[in-house]
């Protein structure tokens, strides 16, 4: 959760604030380039851009994380392939196709990588390929050689929002965060809207920092943020074959303080995972479940996981409905099939606050359900309301707060605790997905 809890007021004060936190770690580059392109599965006019950030010299430490979907998109494979690699040089994005099981997509995808190695004097095995958008079609490899001296022409210090745009597929609205380390920083970026419960990482996140922060170190403190903050997100409980979650250090910062610098890594995951639910397609509430007093972590997640994941709760929260029946079923749900033996006749739940339910039964009255909806109200992002013709108007495209629906749960049976994120359940999710390939 951010600890600014920001407001914008529109998109300009929005973009403004990305640009304060979009200051380049020491020893960073970055280049995008865009061309309009035919799929071959799909003979109609695409625009594809290519996003490249480049270290000035290629580092010893640096860490990724990967999908655990059991295919895997061509860059996932090779992706692990170049964590035994001793040094990293770049990362090339691409958006429009994921490369997913695609005829060739692995040779693909390390001509790719060669022709961006060949531009920055690296090696092959010093690039990390990474893509995202529709699974299946095969990238227009030859289109992309051809149009990657323009990346590399475009790279520049200074800002990291040109790459945060330019990973962008269904997004609303680029992502950044920032937090200083000592005499350096981290700076992360992300992209992520749907298809989204990671079990690892999230979509494309690539976080920079210029303190030297050993290989060694860093590997297990990404691996531990990942774990407290991507993996405790669900936007529609699908995990996507393309997660990717890469970290690099240029080691330009001399710092020994690996616990400060593990709480900013943390920061920036934690807020940044958040800004991935709240810009989920068709997203209008951010739902927080927060879960006490359960009998192991594990629980707490999955139960967390199963409220965010209740596609009743999340409709009725879409409405602005406290039906908060739908959220004891949901809880029941989980337990009832995956902890069976657990004691429920402690359980208390709350919403923004307001005690719903304890002692087995609801705790319900005309004040608690307007102040309910009041708080449910408080947490929409935007509203929407279909035409006479039954269309639905756009989401806004910048977060107007960082507020939530904030649901407590205490099992009262234990001593664990987790939070997780997710988002409500719209018509503007079902019509996105409906014409994704359009």
């Amino acid at each position: 959760m951010s600890t600014t809890n920001l407001t914008f007021n529109h998109r300009d004060e929005h973009r403004a604030w990305l640009a304060a936190q979009a200051a380049l770690p020491a020893g960073f580059r970055v280049g995008c380039t865009r061309f309009k392109f035919t799929p071959f599965e799909a003979p109609k006019p695409a625009q594809m851009t290519l996003t490249l950030i480049a270290l000035d010299e290629p580092t010893t430490a640096f860490a990724a994380m990967f999908t655990r979907n059991a295919f895997p998109g061509a860059p996932v494979i090779i992706g692990r392939k170049r964590l035994a690699e001793p040094t990293l040089g770049a990362v090339i994005i691409n958006n429009k196709i994921s490369n997913v099981c695609a005829p060739g997509g692995v040779e693909a995808s390390e001509r790719i990588c060669a022709a961006t190695a060949g531009g920055l004097g690296f090696s092959p095995a010093q690039i990390l390929p990474s893509s995202t958008g529709v699974i299946g079609w095969r990238l227009p490899d030859e289109a992309m050689i051809a149009e990657l001296p323009k990346a590399v022409a475009a790279l520049a210090g200074g800002s990291i929002l040109p790459a945060a745009e330019g990973i962008v597929t269904t997004d609303l609205y680029p992502k950044i965060r920032r937090a200083t380390v000592g005499a350096g920083s981290i700076v992360g970026i992300a992209k992520g809207a749907g298809m989204i419960e990671p079990n690892m990482a999230t979509m494309l996140v690539y976080i920079l920092t210029d303190i030297a922060v050993p290989r060694a170190e860093l590997r297990p403190m990404l691996a531990r943020a990942v774990d407290s903050s991507f993996n405790a997100i669900s936007i529609d409980s699908d995990t996507s074959t393309s997660d990717t979650v890469v970290a690099l250090s240029s080691g330009r910062v001399p710092f020994n303080d690996w616990g400060t610098f593990e709480r900013g890594l943390h920061q920036v995951c934690r807020d940044l995972a958040e800004d991935v639910v709240r810009n989920g397609e068709g997203v209008r509430h951010v739902i927080r479940v927060t879960v006490k007093n359960a009998a192991s972590l594990g629980l707490a997640r999955a139960l967390g996981k199963a409220v965010v994941n209740g596609p009743l709760f999340k409709c009725a929260v879409a409405g602005n409905d406290p039906n908060v029946g739908r959220l004891i079923q949901a809880i029941g749900k989980h337990v009832g099939a995956h902890a069976p033996g657990t004691n429920l006749s402690n359980l208390s739940a709350r919403m923004g606050g307001v005690e719903i339910f304890a002692k087995g039964v609801f705790q319900l009255d005309p004040t608690k359900e307007a102040a309910l909806v009041a708080h449910l109200k408080d947490a929409e992002l935007y509203t929407s309301a279909p035409t006479a013709e039954g269309v639905f108007a756009a989401p806004i495209d910048y977060p107007r707060h960082e507020r939530a629906v904030e649901l407590e749960i205490d099992i009262g049976n234990g001593a664990a605790s987790a939070s997780v994120i997710g988002g409500d359940l719209t018509h503007e999710y079902v019509s996105e997905n409906a014409d994704y390939r359009s």
